[in-house]
């Protein structure tokens, strides 16, 4: 009589049911909002300057889902800079939001374009504008990178010298730089509603816009004084800018990896 053995992959197989173990492919993680649309828990908010007499809660107001900064200041006038915070900290993740800009532009930035940003890997407290790399919001100029109190390395095209795929390897920023820029590649912002797509491995990042990579980071780092030397810089909490023009952020979620 002949015998037939099964083959090994039934066999692994039979071993994965008869112990009751989990599948052998686990779901992949879903997006979590990162904002609740009704208040702002999770998050904390950090002012600079006062100003003129400014509450800092009176900053942001949560309406209709949606994250409003400098609600109801007067225009021109002198407002202090300010974020949201979360209070959890992210080293590898997917953060997608929604901006829209306002009308009113604020002292001292209302002769100047509307500014905004996301700040990531925060490795500072208290500070405005704590260390940290920021994907700017900026009228035109979103996707910029902005290296704070952090070292940063992106490729940069040799001639116009904005971010490119293929362009020349460059480090900017570090202890004796306190802010250090490189240019996005393109500026794919719209009228109303844009949305922004920042993708962080740990050390790496890659900025989306409205569907386009508009600029990404080869290497992040942070000066340690411990050790003497500059380490790796992989993760931190994410802040949320409010810096002198009335913006909305909404639809804010993270994929953690």
């Amino acid at each position: 009589m002949s015998h037939h053995r099964p083959s090994l992959f039934l066999r692994i197989l039979g071993l994965f049911v008869l112990a009751g173990a989990a599948p052998l492919f686990a779901a992949p993680a879903k997006p979590q909002p990162l904002f609740n649309g009704v208040d702002l828990s999770g998050w904390e908010i950090w002012m600079g300057d006062r100003g003129e007499n400014t509450d800092p809660v009176d900053l942001f107001l949560v309406e209709d889902g949606m994250i409003h900064t400098y609600p109801t200041q007067e225009p021109n006038s002198r407002q202090p800079f300010a974020g949201i915070v979360t209070k959890q900290s992210y080293s590898r993740y997917v953060l997608k939001l929604e901006y829209r800009w306002g009308e009113a532009k604020f002292a001292p930035r209302h002769d100047m374009v509307r500014d905004a940003g996301v700040l990531f890997h925060l490795h500072e407290e208290g500070e405005i504008w704590p260390a940290s790399v920021e994907c700017q919001i900026q009228e035109g100029d979103t996707g910029d990178i902005w290296a704070i109190g952090s070292r940063v390395t992106s490729t940069v095209q040799n001639v116009i010298r904005n971010y490119s795929r293929n362009g020349k390897s460059i480090t900017r920023g570090g202890k004796d730089q306190r802010f250090a820029r490189f240019h996005r590649s393109y500026d794919w912002e719209q009228p109303g509603w844009n949305q922004l797509e920042i993708i962080v491995d740990g050390t790496t990042a890659e900025f989306w816009l409205n569907g386009n990579l508009v600029n990404a980071i080869t290497n992040m780092e942070r000066w340690d004084a411990e050790v003497g030397a500059y380490v790796p810089l992989t993760s931190g909490r994410i802040l949320l800018q409010a810096e002198g023009a009335q913006v909305s952020y909404r639809n804010i979620t993270i994929e953690e990896r």
